[in-house]
């Protein structure tokens, strides 16, 4: 019993999440990866590794496809509360403000986690799905699937400060642009600056940098991402429970 006022505004976000769009893009980006993957296999003419296949699968999503989930989903879980304008009925119950915002960060944190797993099970069943009907084609060495699973895993801690920072816009401001504007921009100096050295100090390049060669590369912006990432949720945690949203 004690443990339900601490549970209970986590599964009203879960609820309010599971009638949202926020399923829709949780299956939707990881099925485009999955689907280039497929028709991508189908049109070679050699057997590749599966290394190859699951690395370029891991690389699409670190560098292009998680930044802009991320965007979009913190988006949407903000403007669940923004465009009905019911800030002022949550921060008036009976309750610590910190919980409200708390369970709101737990299941951003949960979609994005369910969103890595899932890149890793589609892409796998994509490759698997292509070459059965192209046997030509079947995927060379061994799945493995713990190596594969720990980069993912990589991905998602590194990307932490990343997802805190959008996730504090987009609770902060009740427009939409101010997030949309973090997070585009944030991706696009992410790909042009793609091989600079100060990438890795980077949020928006810190899950790619798990794919680096260079052992400094993967441990700092792994580091970095899970520690500042850290402490950027507990900050904006403190700095929502005290502030009205403009």
């Amino acid at each position: 019993m004690t443990a339900s006022p601490f549970l209970a505004p986590l599964f009203v976000e879960a609820r309010k999440l599971n009638r949202s769009l926020a399923a829709l893009l949780a299956v939707a980006a990881p099925a485009l990866i999955a689907i280039f993957t497929f028709f991508n296999l189908l049109r070679g003419k050699a057997p590749q590794e599966w290394d190859m296949w699951m690395i370029s699968s891991a690389g699409i999503w670190a560098f292009f496809m998680l930044p802009m989930s991320v965007t979009a989903l913190t988006a949407l879980v903000a403007h669940m509360e923004h465009g009905p304008k019911s800030w002022d009925h949550l921060r008036a119950l009976p309750l610590p403000r910190w919980r409200i915002y708390a369970a709101k960060m737990i299941c951003v944190l949960v979609v994005v986690a369910l969103m890595s797993a899932a890149v890793l099970v589609m892409t796998w069943g994509a490759v698997t799905l292509g070459a059965m009907i192209k046997p030509a084609v079947e995927p060379s060495g061994v799945f493995d699937l713990a190596r594969y699973a720990g980069l993912f895993g990589q991905m998602f801690l590194a990307g932490l400060l990343m997802i805190s920072i959008q996730l504090w816009v987009a609770l902060r401001f009740a427009s939409f642009v101010p997030a949309l504007a973090v997070g585009i921009g944030g991706t696009f100096f992410s790909v042009v600056a793609t091989s600079a050295k100060q990438g890795v100090f980077f949020p928006w390049q810190m899950p790619v940098n798990m794919l680096a060669t260079e052992a400094w590369r993967v441990q700092t912006a792994l580091g970095l991402g899970l520690g500042l990432g850290a402490v950027a949720l507990a900050a904006a945690l403190v700095h929502l429970s005290r502030r009205e949203v403009l």
